[in-house]
């Protein structure tokens, strides 16, 4: 009977981290760029442990959600006319440099805007001389307007430096980099529609995509199928609590016997 309580329990829990998968897609369905992920399971280990006394041990019941993958086929575009929005019409990411943690994750959002940073004088500049009281004048930071992410993170080009974009014709080309991996699957979903690349995804190398100006890449969540998926879970959350319900009657009628 302790099998059947903890096979209904295990499962409840896991129909809840489904949910949750399901509740965060629902919740970015109008995100840009956003990448639905699909909860996936898998069962846990069966047979039996021999114990103390060769006495046989249950090693493992039920199922368990191993990881959330990322579903990266694209759903469409959407033409916004926005100078500075960006669309990757084939495979790729968009590069982000944190300037903060000097952290580089790869987004396929597109919708960039242009930001001011303030960027500190070469360790080699040389002071200015006041022509007056002819004093040293110490080198200052200059304003330099560049590509950025919503977050104050920088876009890089195909060569890794930052987007610097001229405040007098922001309607200028501009070169963006197009980033892409052999594997994808184990990539860490990041917050804002970012992904940050492990060491199984191998060696980074420009991507095959063209970038599209004025256009963005809207998310790939089905609303429809998410809700179906929502109601599974529910069914079967009630079903494995009403699991656990049934193994405890039976215990409590068993002990009643003796």
């Amino acid at each position: 009977m302790n099998m059947s309580f903890y096979t209904g329990a295990v499962g409840a829990f896991q129909q809840q981290q489904r949910m949750n998968v399901q509740a965060n897609n629902i919740a970015n369905v109008n995100n840009y760029g956003y990448k639905a992920e699909r909860a996936t399971f898998h069962h846990l280990m069966y047979g039996n442990v021999v114990g103390i006394d060769n006495e046989d041990l249950p090693r493992g019941t039920g199922t368990k959600m191993v990881k959330a993958s990322v579903d990266y086929t694209t759903n469409g575009y959407q033409e916004t006319g926005r100078t500075f929005d960006f669309a990757i019409v084939g495979n790729g990411f968009f590069a982000l440099y944190d300037l903060e943690t000097e952290e580089v994750s790869f987004t396929r959002d597109g919708a960039f805007m242009m930001a001011s940073f303030e960027v500190p004088p070469d360790e080699d500049a040389e002071p200015e001389i006041d022509p007056i009281t002819g004093e040293e004048i110490p080198p200052e930071n200059t304003l330099e307007w560049r590509l950025s992410d919503n977050e104050g993170r920088c876009v890089l080009d195909g060569a890794g430096n930052f987007i610097v974009i001229d405040p007098q014709d922001q309607k200028a080309e501009l070169e963006l980099g197009v980033f892409d991996f052999l594997i994808y699957d184990g990539m860490l979903h990041a917050d804002s529609c970012r992904f940050i690349p492990i060491e199984k995804n191998g060696d980074l190398y420009m991507g095959s995509g063209t970038v599209r100006r004025g256009f963005i890449e809207v998310s790939n969540v089905d609303l429809s199928q998410e809700f179906i998926k929502v109601i599974e879970s529910q069914r079967a959350y009630s079903t494995a609590l009403r699991v656990v319900q049934t193994s405890d009657e039976i215990e409590q009628t068993i002990n009643g016997l003796r």
